[in-house]
């Protein structure tokens, strides 16, 4: 596998589509997707490329006059997953987020998915919350945050 970590363009918009599909829920819209890949100052849509197919991608949210960014969105292919896509993905949100001035990454993560739990804690991400009932099946949410090193 060689992946190229990119910035995603409108072009990427249907291999986005395909991989919010893997999630059993709480799906982005193509509207919603468009929307934010044509926000660059409020979004950053991050893709890991194998060759021209998406491997995985992650979103992060921008929030103005904020020092936080959120990791909203983080989907690995299923047989790449445990190949180090996502944990790449998520080094290069926290390094984006950085340069782009943030001092905190925060994300939400499903209690039932203890592989990204465990990501989540090896990089150095910490739990802050829990909370009941935050996905649309009734899943409760782990949030977990973790401090930016910015270069300066």
């Amino acid at each position: 596998m060689k992946l190229d970590l990119r910035r995603a363009t409108l072009d990427d918009l249907p291999d986005l589509l395909a991989l919010e599909a893997l999630f059993p829920g709480d799906r982005l819209s193509r509207r919603s997707l468009r929307r934010l890949l044509a926000s660059p100052q409020t979004a950053l849509c991050l893709v890991a490329d194998d060759l021209g197919v998406l491997a995985g991608y992650g979103l992060v949210l921008l929030r103005r006059n904020s020092d936080v960014a959120r990791l909203y969105s983080l989907v690995v292919r299923p047989e790449l997953r445990g190949q180090g896509v996502g944990f790449r993905l998520v080094t290069s949100a926290m390094v984006a987020a950085t340069e782009l001035g943030r001092r905190r990454l925060r994300l939400e993560v499903r209690a039932d998915n203890p592989p990204a739990i465990e990501l989540y804690r090896r990089m150095g991400f910490r739990q802050v919350a829990r909370i009941p009932e935050y996905y649309g099946d009734g899943e409760t949410a782990i949030r977990f945050e973790t401090q930016l090193n910015p270069s300066s």
